[in-house]
């Protein structure tokens, strides 16, 4: 992707109807972003009072050509109290800052209870068959802790981990699951007890892999019937497997049911429709999901976009319609890990979403004038003249974009956890 063609212009030749590029860094100026559209005149004036002479405008983008150059250098005004508009753009930017702080509080915070979470998991897997009720008892104290953010707030947030915590690591796959299916019960409405065995049996869903060997279970090459058949008993011997642990019916419902699909087209017992548990049907879909964004073979995955696309428009009749409508609701039309072209032709990355308000998620901008690890994150719940207007494969952009976002290799997600007596941003 080619950078825009601009060009440089004297600021006393600016009026609303241009589309300007500030070459500075965003925290030294008023607006929202680097470039925008000129729409009043207290927006020229702001721009003015940065102290420069020239800007660069894209003519392509321009609705109005700039003024002429005055016969000779204007006198420098003398300097005057902001005016009403510019007061409205420094306060809308002091507000936004603060919304960013508090977002890279939220991830940050996100990103440490996911590592804590991810080393409990391999704790948990580590001791089912040595010490089963001490595995039991860890599973239940981590997946209580997820319940309780889940129930803390009507709304909840999910955050876009980052590749360098998740890795390749098998254990952020049960951990994924079980986010992503319990907040999908939670909005479903069933009650706390089927939500925390939802989470448990997410958490075990694969433990049964574990009995299967190593090249067959991360194959990058499609299986041959024999393997395949091989693979699909790692549901009978994850039951065999958490057998001692104690597990809800429902938790034990998922571990031997959450690849049975509504048409009886599953396995390991072809079940169909109602016969298969409510809870292995939520979790057959984000399992689903999971598998399609995060396959063994990396060049194999789709885009989050992608996935939901696809498992919507060519696999419904695999799925419970409640689960499948019900997760799409909560992860939007554009999933965290998204590459995205906003309306303005901003690329970006959606990095967290409030199932609140799945269609304005939060996202991570590309500006070039920006550094990388200050890059601009805008929570599009409060822009209202900015909409997403494509999904991008990570072949689209350009290097520098490509380099900038960091679209991640591996789809990974936390719930936002806020300490007690603290509110979610």
């Amino acid at each position: 992707m080619n950078p825009p063609a601009t060009r440089t212009i004297s600021v006393d030749q600016l009026c609303v109807g241009l589309y300007v590029h500030l070459d500075m860094r965003w925290l030294d100026h008023t607006f929202a972003r680097n470039s925008f559209l000129l729409k009043n005149a207290g927006q020229i004036d702001a721009i003015k009072r940065l102290g420069i002479t020239e800007i660069r405008v894209e003519p392509a983008r321009c609705t109005h050509r700039p003024l002429p150059l005055p016969a000779q250098a204007p006198e420098p005004p003398a300097p005057a109290a902001p005016s009403a508009e510019e007061n409205a753009l420094i306060n809308e930017k002091k507000a936004r800052i603060e919304r960013i702080r508090a977002e890279r509080a939220a991830i940050a915070r996100c990103e440490k209870e996911f590592a804590k979470a991810g080393s409990a998991l391999k704790s948990i897997e580590r001791n089912v068959f040595s010490r089963p009720q001490e595995a039991y008892a860890e599973a239940d104290k981590l997946v209580q802790q997820m319940l309780d953010a889940l129930l803390a707030d009507k709304a909840i947030a999910i955050h876009l981990m980052n590749d360098k915590i998740a890795g390749e690591d098998v254990y952020f796959h049960s951990l994924n699951v079980s986010v992503l299916a319990m907040m999908v019960a939670k909005e479903l409405g069933l009650p706390d007890e089927d939500i925390k065995a939802v989470g448990i049996g997410c958490l075990f869903h694969d433990i049964g892999k574990g009995e299967i060997p190593a090249a067959i279970v991360n194959a990058t090459q499609p299986l041959n019937r024999a393997q395949k058949n091989l693979l699909q008993l790692h549901c009978q011997y994850g039951l065999n497997a958490v057998a001692k642990l104690g597990l809800p019916k429902g938790a034990l419902d998922i571990v031997g049911q959450h690849h049975e699909y509504l048409d009886g087209s599953g396995y390991p017992q072809r079940l169909r429709g109602e016969a298969i548990a409510q809870v292995a049907r939520i979790a057959c879909v984000v399992n689903a999901y999971d598998n399609l964004c995060n396959r063994t073979n990396p060049a194999d995955s789709l885009t989050p976009y992608e996935a939901l696309s696809t498992m919507f428009a060519q696999q419904r009749h695999l799925f419970d319609a409640g689960a499948l409508n019900m997760f799409i609701r909560c992860m939007g039309v554009y999933p965290p890990g998204t590459l995205v072209r906003l309306s303005d032709e901003t690329l970006g990355m959606v990095i967290s979403i409030n199932s609140g308000k799945p269609l304005r998620p939060s996202v991570l901008i590309y500006d070039p004038n920006v550094p990388k690890d200050e890059a601009i994150i805008l929570d599009l719940s409060q822009e209202s003249d900015l909409e997403i207007s494509a999904s991008l494969k990570p072949g689209q952009l350009g290097p520098e974009a490509y380099d900038y976002l960091s679209p991640r290799k591996r789809m990974s997600y936390f719930l936002d956890t806020p300490k007690p007596g603290t509110k979610k941003p």
